[in-house]
């Protein structure tokens, strides 16, 4: 229930039109609070009083014309600012992957500032249909009204703020950066402190769930999958992890022994959904910064510094875990393993890091350069031993590619200088 409750919270984060709608909401019921103080006279506003000369102290066709120029100005603003976000999108999304619009439809920012400019509007127009003439029974919500110059002010700071932010976040040092980020929080969160459990080498067949329909494996349960299969006596080994696409009828679980109940079990402990989430899957944001480097590469955009920023940035993870253990799947009730779970190894880990940017990368003799460069950073900082082995093979790889492209002498010589610098790193740090 908890992982579904945070796939719910995912998707809400999606939905472009959740906090603006919010924010009109709450507008809406300012203007009627504006008005209700006005028409009750809690307020004690007098705008006939010298003393009280601090807002709106006009007649109602000056209320009338200066809520008519709020609401249809700042209507214009919104759909022209929007407009100018789409097609700044556009471009990005070119340059750095569709995948990473999410990222932007996501930020919260840009969500608070259509609603601050919609939420003007929609106060402007409530306050507008109670002003009336001295032939309609004269009445104007002076307070309400000036609720609307600060509005409109407001507004009008939002929308410096805002062409600065979206000139800001389109950059891509900034998205590469907000990426690293979450991949650093994810490291952080689905990494542990010290070794878990190995999983028992078996094979379980006494039982198997099929999935009813497909999707994206977004979450897991596995404390209540745990519990379950911990109360019934069972071992529930998984077969997909989260990020893993599964298709109709894809055996999914398998038990040590038959149960009655277990398909509503290892279903109800399962979240699909038609794409990927970021929430327990290690590798979502390696994937996105891989597809940034990707798309640098290729001859339309070719931008190996963007690539090489990338490399950087991958590095410093790998860094990160260093000093963590990787999950080995194996959930323990009572000193009994009772769910395994397939996880990211470190090998997986770095295959999605590096494979795709090299293979990309051919003949780039930047970007190769700088593969090196980081492999020798990481292997300076990697402990263990069939850790740095992985570094090895990828930094062999690196040069076989290199060897294979590079058509120049001397820059074949300076990667191969920097691969024997990364053996002698690796070499030194060797742990006894």
């Amino acid at each position: 229930m908890k992982a579904r409750l945070q796939a719910w919270i995912e998707w809400l984060g999606d939905l472009f039109w959740l906090r603006p709608a919010l924010i009109v909401l709450g507008c809406l019921g300012l203007a009627q609070l504006g008005v209700w103080l006005e028409m009750a006279h809690v307020a004690g506003y007098d705008a006939s009083s010298p003393n009280q000369n601090w807002g709106y102290s006009g007649g109602a066709e000056g209320a009338r014309a200066l809520l008519s120029a709020v609401a249809s100005s700042i209507i214009g603003v919104a759909g022209t600012t929007f407009s100018i976000t789409i097609a700044a999108l556009t471009l990005a999304s070119g340059q750095m992957g569709p995948r990473l619009l999410r990222n932007f439809t996501r930020d919260a920012r840009n969500q608070v500032v259509l609603g601050i400019f919609l939420g003007t509007f929609a106060y402007a127009l409530m306050v507008l249909r109670t002003v009336r003439t001295v032939q309609e029974s004269p009445f104007v919500p002076h307070l309400a009204i000036t609720g609307a110059i600060v509005l409109a002010l407001l507004s009008l700071a939002t929308l410096i703020w805002f062409v600065h932010h979206i000139a800001a976040s389109i950059n891509v040092e900034t998205v590469v950066d907000a990426v690293h980020r979450d991949l650093c929080i994810a490291v952080e969160t689905r990494t542990l402190d010290k070794a878990g459990m190995t999983p028992p080498a078996q094979t379980l067949a006494a039982g198997v769930v099929p999935v009813t329909g497909s999707g994206y494996l977004q979450a897991l349960d596995e404390d209540e999958l745990a519990d379950w299969a911990h109360e019934h006596g069972v071992v529930v080994a998984l077969r997909a992890r989260p990020g893993d696409y599964v298709p109709t009828g894809f055996p999914v679980a398998l038990l040590s022994a038959g149960v009655e109940g277990a398909e509503d079990a290892v279903r109800g402990a399962l979240t699909f959904g038609r794409r990927p989430a970021a929430l327990q899957d290690l590798e979502y944001s390696i994937r996105q910064l891989v597809e940034i480097a990707v798309r640098a590469l290729s001859p339309g955009i070719n931008d190996p510094f963007t690539a090489g920023s990338v490399v950087d940035h991958l590095g410093d993870a790998l860094c990160r875990v260093a000093s963590r253990h990787l999950p080995t799947g194996a959930v323990v009730r009572d000193g009994q393993v009772v769910l395994v779970v397939p996880v990211t190894d470190y090998d997986g880990l770095c295959d999605a890091m590096f494979h795709m940017i090299r293979q990309n990368a051919a003949g780039s003799v930047h970007v190769l350069a700088r593969m090196l460069d980081v492999l020798t950073r990481i292997v300076e900082v990697e402990r263990l031993t069939d850790r740095t082995a992985e570094l090895a093979r990828h930094a062999d790889l690196v040069l076989a590619a290199a060897t294979r492209d590079v058509a120049d002498p001397h820059d074949l010589a300076d990667l191969a200088s920097r691969h024997a610098r990364f053996v002698k790193a690796r070499n030194g740090d060797q742990p006894s």
